[in-house]
């Protein structure tokens, strides 16, 4: 049967065409639906004009939605089957060309429920595994099936987290979670706030927009130029959203002070002290201290409690960026990694990273009832009105930068509720555990090097592959030119084969090394073995 939306006839207009043809459709696929009740097997004559709120759309929905749903459980079961590709590799511009029936162009004439799916299909297909138990390419990774259907159900409410009237359930159980995140870092139940972000770099953001309204209000209405020349302090192995933060709030980032790091990447508190010292007598007016609990890189965590000594002598605000470390405060045998963290004023704690619940979920948690409120309040009448029938401190739209707001926190509750304290506690060993079996293997084998020799803080390994050709020659400088461009040639051919997924990266003076980071509870350590494996066969003609 040809396709009705490539053909127009002579003399109408094309939004005339389309509508007799939307009619067409209904009037067709209704009759089709009612004379045979059987299962559709041929989306070719069905559009989505022919789903729900379409009448009698009941049945097409259903069905295409159980499409949706097959297409879905096969890549969910791909992504587990170990023996399976991380990815399937293509350029770009094989991508916008197009593959397989699979093309990125968009067209003025809508296209039949069965390219719609077959557009699913190739989304997935050409799409990076990051549930795959051998992907270890970022901070966040795995594929919780709980979380998996608490982002369904999210998607299916599709509603904003701006007023109480509009998402009673989501903004109760919002209140919940952050007030038991509260408790676990170790604040009181009514002394802290705190809202769920777009990512870790907003949620550091709101921390650094908070300190500076608490410690100079005046800059909300009049701005910066009524402000002295602030200074904030952050190690120089920590997150470079920082520099972002002081770019967008007009701080500036020449203000933004790094605090060096000892071999280990941990911030050295008797540097921070001279370094606010120093801006004082050059006139800056230094306010702010982020200290990291799990760097990006290496995965350090910064000495906390020598940190929050030295905030509290010169009266800083002192944040945690938690994004990456944070889950560590829900193991007995590893929270003590983040000593001191009770005595933060702002604490950043990424969810979707250690404890594996699907992107995006951020949390930004400020020990100060309020602060976010009064910072960002504008009062817009049109959605926080105080003559509602309801209790309005639940409407939490106006102590956030944004106004429309994703529900994040349903999937994190429904996953909290699954595994309990408990399971998230053993999740969060368990990957540990696995980070200190990479780390013994590397140091029995001999093509392999640490970057250091410590036992890994957190899940973060740091290694290099020395391929025969460098094994034996002489460590100068060309050495070290040469070690630089394997990791990069290795990572290449990993996406060539589409086997396993690690990312690397330079730091300091050190050529590029792998940093390997383990968040996905479905890892095992044969998937270990099997990668240090595949570095080995595909660099050692290197």
């Amino acid at each position: 049967m040809e396709n009705v939306s490539t053909h127009m006839d002579e003399g109408k207009s094309p939004s005339k065409m389309l509508h007799e043809k939307h009619i067409c459709q209904e009037s067709t696929s209704e009759d089709r639906l009612k004379s045979n009740e059987k299962y559709i097997s041929n989306f070719s004559n069905f559009y989505s004009s022919d789903l729900l709120p379409a009448r009698n759309g009941e049945k097409c929905t259903e069905q295409f939605l159980a499409e949706i749903l097959q297409i879905l459980f096969n890549h969910i079961k791909k992504t587990y089957d170990g023996k399976s590709k991380v990815l399937d590799f293509h350029h770009p511009h094989q991508l916008l060309e197009g593959l397989e029936g699979f093309n990125l162009e968009l067209f003025d004439q809508p296209e039949p429920l069965e390219q719609i799916l077959v557009d699913c299909s190739g989304t997935l297909k050409y799409s990076i595994k990051t549930g795959h138990p051998r992907y270890f390419n970022q901070l966040s990774s795995g594929l919780d099936i709980i979380g998996l259907a608490g982002e369904w159900l999210t998607a299916t409410a599709n509603t904003n987290m701006f007023t109480y009237e509009i998402a009673p359930v989501f903004i109760a159980m919002e209140e919940i979670v952050l007030k038991k995140m509260q408790e676990i870092i170790g604040w009181g139940e009514n002394e802290a706030d705190g809202i769920f972000s777009p990512g870790g770099t907003i949620s550091n953001l709101y921390s650094l927009q908070a300190a500076r309204y608490k410690y100079f209000p005046l800059v909300k209405t009049k701005g910066m130029a009524a402000l002295p020349q602030i200074a904030v302090f952050t190690s120089e192995q920590s997150h470079y959203s920082f520099r972002k933060a002081a770019s967008v709030l007009g701080i500036g980032t020449d203000n933004v002070i790094a605090v060096k790091c000892d071999e280990r990447g941990k911030m050295i508190p008797s540097d921070l002290e001279d370094k606010i010292q120093k801006a004082e007598r050059q006139g800056q007016h230094p306010f702010y201290v982020s200290a990291t609990a799990g760097t990006t890189v290496f995965g350090a965590f910064d000495p906390l409690v020598s940190i929050a000594d030295i905030c509290k002598r010169y009266g800083l605000w002192m944040h945690v960026d938690a994004a990456w470390g944070g889950g560590l405060l829900l193991s007995k045998k590893h929270r003590h990694k983040l000593n001191g963290i009770e005595r933060a004023n702002s604490v950043t704690w990424n969810p979707h990273k250690i404890m594996g619940v699907p992107l995006q979920c951020s949390a930004i948690l400020i020990w100060q009832k309020g602060l976010l409120q009064s910072c960002n309040e504008q009062c817009a009448d049109y959605l926080f009105q105080m003559d509602k029938h309801y209790d309005t401190s639940y409407d939490t739209g106006d102590k956030t930068i944004q106004c429309g707001r994703h529900v994040d926190v349903f999937k994190f509750w429904l996953m909290w509720k699954a595994k309990g304290t408990c399971g998230f506690e053993l999740q969060i060993n368990k990957i540990l555990e696995l980070a200190e079996y990479l780390y013994n293997k590397l140091k029995s084998k001999p093509n392999f090097e640490l970057v250091f020799h410590d036992k890994p803080e957190c899940t973060n390994v740091c290694f290099w592959y020395i391929p025969p050709s460098l094994e034996h020659a002489p460590r100068d400088e060309e050495w070290n030119a040469k070690l630089h461009k394997v990791a990069p040639q290795i990572k290449a051919r990993m996406m060539e084969e589409g086997t396993v997924m690690v990312g690397y990266q330079p730091q300091g003076d050190k050529p590029n090394f792998f940093r390997m980071v383990i968040s996905n509870p479905a890892s095992k350590k044969s998937d270990i073995d099997f990668l240090l494996e595949e570095m080995e066969r595909l660099g050692k003609d290197l």
